[in-house]
């Protein structure tokens, strides 16, 4: 033993060199053999080369895909469309919208999506909390047979109880009841919402548990879609977590404002689908068709086709990323876009600057007051590279507003999950739907517009005038964008 602690202390020097070399090295070619965009392949290499041993540990922690692109498969789609004795009416004519340039729109979501365009949705747009959580809840309580409920934040706060407890009531009157939380997003309140679901005898599940057991906000592969599914006739989906600061009683003043939106029609068993494959994930249960789905529906009018767009790091990458550069490719009159967090990448940023060349109306708004400091240094930095190209940006002077939402020409809407930075893009799991309804584009287009008449316009003028201090620190934290 003594001439083994005499030997390491000789020459311990050349065998952390000797570990440094082979954990560096085996990290390194990970990194250059399985990341696809070039960027983040010599960004990772780098900091393993020029930390050999703190980097590799970074890199396992974030920069690793953990999920296995057959994980989560196909054969639940397949296995919903087959057990459907009605399947969904065949959509409409887009040409008969007066915009024939979206039929090239819905090609292009066919070869993405994997789920059809389907006609016969009723979609209701919800403004905020004041709207939705009464919505959900009244909704879980007149639930018969199933509950689906997955969101990225579930806060144990008045709102969450209040939710949790509806949630405890259908499960006591033999409803089946399943709760999907993301691991980090559960987090955001102590104790977590969960504990109370698990001892009110509600089966839950944490999606991808962090294995350091920390909150960390800017953790990757997190699920951050938002699913609610009542009897498999009724959805809520979009960008609105769950936490009592979206509602007037609780956050008074500085209430955060967000829209979701209540479906009814075949997307809701596209809805439905998206919940399976990630409660099968997470938990190995297969949900079956006859106790889950619906093949009925009898939505209130007006009817609009709709579909589900997934995005996430497994087979469904950048799922969003395309739909988006295809929607900004064929806009011919407006682009309207409200984003919390505007980080575009340069592909998606090149698509929205040649639209603005091409003569397009792009109008761009984003919050005056962010809940995340980096995010907005980031955005900041960026901002200019737009406005060069004829954009129009907008800062909101209202509370912030957590809205994801964007229009094509007044007849095209896309509403969901996904913010417009590489987290949404890439990084993480999202849902988003697109519309194909000039009624709701119009309500949609209405908020926007809203937003703008009472926002600041960010001029280059105004960019220039930052102090050089905080141009710098912008730049810097701009550069970590990817991460953020």
């Amino acid at each position: 033993m003594a001439s083994l602690q005499s030997l390491f202390s000789e020459y311990w020097p050349h065998l952390a060199f000797l570990l440094s070399i082979a954990v560096g090295g085996t990290a390194a070619v990970h990194a250059a053999m399985t990341k696809n965009d070039v960027r983040a392949a010599i960004g990772w290499v780098g900091i393993i080369v020029m930390s050999p041993l703190l980097g590799p540990f970074v890199y396992l922690i974030a920069g690793i895909n953990r999920i296995r692109h057959d994980h989560i498969s196909e054969q639940r789609n397949k296995s919903l469309k087959e057990s459907s004795p009605n399947p969904p009416p065949p959509c409409v004519d887009i040409a008969m919208m007066g915009a024939p340039q979206l039929d090239s729109l819905r090609v292009l979501g066919d070869r993405i999506s994997r789920f059809p365009l389907r006609d016969g949705n009723h979609i209701r747009i919800l403004r905020g909390g004041d709207e939705t959580y009464p919505a959900m809840i009244e909704a879980i309580d007149g639930a018969q047979r199933s509950i689906a409920l997955q969101t990225y934040i579930f806060d144990n706060d008045s709102v969450g109880r209040k939710i949790a407890d509806a949630l405890a009531r259908a499960h006591q009157r033999g409803v089946n009841v399943r709760v999907l939380i993301d691991a980090v997003g559960s987090k955001y309140s102590r104790p977590p919402i969960i504990r109370l679901l698990r001892k009110k005898g509600v089966p839950s599940a944490l999606f991808m548990t962090n294995p350091l057991g920390l909150r960390m906000p800017y953790a990757n592969l997190r699920s951050h879609r938002k699913i609610l599914v009542v009897d498999g006739s009724i959805a809520f989906t979009g960008g609105m977590n769950i936490r009592a600061g979206f509602t007037k009683e609780i956050g008074g003043d500085k209430t955060t404002m967000d829209t979701h939106f209540l479906v009814e029609g075949p997307v809701v068993l596209q809805l439905m689908s998206v919940f399976a494959h990630d409660w099968e994930f997470t938990t190995k249960e297969n949900l079956t068709f006859k106790a889950w789905c619906s093949d009925h529906w009898d939505p209130p009018q007006p009817l609009a086709p709709a579909r589900c767009i997934r995005s996430g790091p497994d087979r469904n990458m950048v799922g969003t990323h395309n739909m988006l550069l295809g929607a900004f490719a064929i806009a011919q009159k407006h682009i309207r876009i409200q984003s919390p967090y505007f980080l575009p990448d340069q592909v998606l940023m090149g698509a929205i600057n040649t639209a603005a060349r091409r003569g397009i109306t792009v109008d761009i708004v984003i919050p005056g007051q962010n809940n995340l400091r980096l995010v907005n240094y980031a955005m900041t930095a960026q901002l200019d590279q737009v406005i060069r190209s004829g954009c129009r940006v907008w800062r909101a002077r209202g509370n912030f507003n957590h809205a994801k939402l964007i229009t094509i020409d007044g007849a095209w809407s896309y509403v969901g999950s996904s913010n417009l930075d590489p987290r949404s893009l890439r990084l993480n799991f999202e849902l988003d739907m697109e519309i194909y309804s000039r009624d709701t584009a119009a309500e949609i287009e209405s908020l926007i517009d809203a937003e703008i008449q009472d926002a600041d316009a960010v001029t280059l003028e105004g960019l220039a005038a930052i102090p050089f201090r905080k141009r710098l620190r912008n730049r810097v934290i701009w550069l970590a964008s990817p991460y953020l």
